[in-house]
Formats: C-alpha cells, structure tokens, sequence
C-alpha cells in the first residue's frame, strides 16, 4: 500500500468531505466521486483486504505494522471526511426539506434524470438482456415506491437494515446511499438522527448526543457489515458483467423516479422520535392538484440546477480521463 505523508492524507480527507457531501443528497453517489477523484480502486481493494488477520499482525509484530499492512490510515482519512460532511450538511438538508420541500425534490429529481442518462450511456452493449434487465428493475422499483414503508423507520432492526443496504453507494458507482435511503423511507429518519447528534455537539448537550448516538450505532453496524459483505461480490459483478449492473442501475432510478417527484399527497402520518406528526404513506399527484402553491416555475429551474450538477460532474470525470491518458 502507499505510503503518504500528512498533505496527502489531508487531501485524501477532502476527497472524503465530497463523498459525504453527494452521499447526503439523493441522486449522486459517493462511489462515483471516489471514481471521478481516483480513489476508487483502492478503496475497493482496501476493503477486500480487512480480515481478522490485522490481529495475528498486532500480535507477532506491533499495531503500528498491522495499521500499515490494511492501509487502515487511508481508510481513516476518507471515512472522517465523509463523517464530517454528513453531519455538516445534515442540518442543512433537514431545514430545506422543511421549508423548500418542491424545491429540494425538484433539485433531486433533476440529479437523478441526469444520473440515470449518465449511467445509461456507460452501458456498451444493449443486448436484449440488458434491455429486460432495464424493464424488470424499473418495475421493480416503481412497486416498491408505492409499497408501504416496510417498517417503522425509527425502530431498531430497521435502522440495522437501512444502513446494510444503503452502504453500496460507498463500493459501486451510480446509485447514492440518500436514493436508496429514499426508497425504503428511512431519508428524513435518518437526516434527523444525524442533525441531532450534530446539534448535541455543537451544544455540548450530552442528552441530545447519547439519545442519537445509540441509533447511528446500529445504522453503522449495519453499514459495516454492509460493506464488507457487499464488496467483493458487487465488484466482481461490475468488472465481469458490467452492462448488465449498469442496467439495472439505470433501471432502479428510472422506477424510482416516483419516490422522489415534487408534488406529494400524503395519504398517512406517523409520529417520529420526537412526537411530531410526519407523512408516512404518500402519492405523487399532478402540479394542479397538489394541495398548495406548487411551485411549477421555480421546480424547474431548480430541476435543471441538478440536472446540471451531475452534466457538471461528468465533465470533469471526461477531463480526468483525457488527462490521464
């Protein structure tokens, strides 16, 4: 493994803080930034390297040796960024759900059009399966937008679940770990459980801090286990059958399309953590029969702005690419 020095750790952690950063907003991955930024590979490998062998290391010759062999202080640079970014950002993205909702979900709905053609061009062989593979994850996908939540998004296994599952975006390109997040309803939960623990820190409020902490312990674990689990077979299935992932990548947002559209009509509430009356079961309904201002002017703009982020980033990956060859 490489052996850098305190600058380049630094940059490794900035790396991080933009992983974090598109992991909170649903439609760009954090795996597409490690990719775009250079990173991706040896994340991948560093992850499939981790085994309990670092402790007969430890043990015949020091930590310090252990620590380097698993290249843990890569690991350590880009994970403390991606915790800083989401826990900066989280507060942020609560405020402007509450307050600009068809704003945000017209900014995500335009980052997930744009991801779906992004992804959809990488596919190099349209074959029939993949083709089939498009059709069947996007009707998967659209039955599970209007499934009811398969379980409170507060209680433990749930959160346990949540994090297993939404970790892929920090191992495969093209889906972020906020979409899937979204798809199970567990997004607001989880923004919430993250702000307030921010908010515990900021404030030096230990109640605020032991009541989130106790709950973003299970989503971690759950999002270890995850990760290791997930790792190895989804990055063999990306180098040897990498149309077909791609496919059902770009079928998985099409379908989802639905989880995040603007105009909501919520059909049931729930309470939450803190006793306050949230949606629980929406649908999706037309602008003209949404019950309020909707907005139709500024979502597209604001649709178009996210479009343009992820066109944005694309570029850059072409730039990098042209560069390195």
């Amino acid at each position: 493994m490489p052996q850098r020095n305190f600058i380049q750790y630094l940059t490794i952690t900035a790396k991080g803080l933009a992983m974090g950063a598109a992991d909170v907003v649903p439609g760009v991955s954090g795996g597409t930034i490690a990719f775009i930024s250079g990173i991706y590979e040896e994340l991948i490998e560093t992850i499939h390297n981790i085994d309990l062998g670092f402790f007969k290391i430890w043990k015949n010759e020091s930590f310090i040796t252990a620590w380097k062999h698993y290249n843990l202080g890569f690991l350590l640079a880009l994970f403390s960024g991606v915790f800083i970014s989401i826990i900066s950002l989280a507060k942020l993205i609560t405020y402007l759900l509450d307050v600009y909702p068809i704003l945000v979900w017209s900014f995500f709905f335009g980052l997930v059009i744009a991801s779906i053609v992004y992804v959809g061009n990488q596919i190099s062989n349209w074959r029939w399966s993949v083709i089939v593979a498009i059709l069947l994850a996007s009707v998967a996908s659209y039955l599970i937008t209007i499934a009811d939540p398969v379980g409170s998004p507060d209680s433990t296994w749930f959160l346990f679940f949540a994090g297993f599952i939404a970790i892929i975006a920090m191992i495969l390109p093209g889906i972020s770990g906020a979409f899937i997040l979204l798809l199970l309803g567990a997004y607001t939960t989880v923004i919430g459980i993250v702000t307030q623990f921010g908010e515990g820190v900021t404030t030096l409020n230990s109640s605020l801090i032991m009541g989130a902490l106790g709950k973003l312990l299970i989503f971690a674990v759950g999002a270890i286990l995850g990760l290791k689990v997930f790792s190895k077979v989804l990055n063999w299935m990306f180098k040897h059958h990498k149309n077909l992932i791609l496919a059902v990548l770009t079928g998985f947002m099409i379908g989802a399309l639905n989880k995040i559209w603007p105009w909501k009509e919520v059909l049931q509430y729930r309470m939450n953590h803190a006793g306050q009356e949230v949606p629980f079961i929406e649908r999706s309904v037309l602008p003209q029969n949404f019950d309020g201002n909707p907005q139709i002017l500024y979502a597209l703009i604001f649709a178009v702005i996210g479009f343009l982020t992820i066109f944005l980033l694309e570029r850059v990956a072409t730039k990098k690419e042209t560069i390195g060859n």
